[in-house]
């Protein structure tokens, strides 16, 4: 398939190959807007050889295509959180508010990364720990 961005057009191509019964994994998409037309605005023929070797590619390459099995698994709703900065601890929090086993792994001793090193904190002059 040819077309402009596969974001837009993509997913409608695999949709129609599943209605057919076939998988989506049969689609090669070659997207021709943003690889061809905007790179070579100025040279139409340029943009048209372009276009005709990615397609001549794509033809090859959907030779090889095969269907894309599928599996569906339980997912246990958890995460692991690497430093325990800063950031690393309201992503924490937040996830943790939401229901989610939320794990912490710290380098160091103590949390708090690089803010725990601080003695103030700027505008309102805090203390940080």
């Amino acid at each position: 398939m040819a077309a402009c961005t596969p974001l837009t057009h993509e997913p409608v191509f695999r949709n129609v190959l599943e209605e057919v019964e076939l998988d989506g994994g049969y689609l090669e998409f070659v997207n021709i807007r943003e690889h061809c037309s905007y790179v070579h605005m100025k040279d139409k023929e340029l943009a048209l050889q372009q276009a005709k070797e990615l397609l001549m590619g794509a033809v090859k390459k959907a030779k090889y295509l095969e269907q894309i099995p599928r599996k569906r698994i339980d997912v246990v709703p958890s995460v692991l959180i690497i430093g325990g900065g800063v950031a690393g601890l309201n992503a924490a929090m937040d996830l943790a508010n939401e229901g989610i086993e939320t794990i912490i792994v710290e380098s160091q001793p103590t949390i708090g990364g690089h803010m725990a090193k601080l003695d103030r904190t700027y505008p309102t002059d805090d203390c940080s720990i």
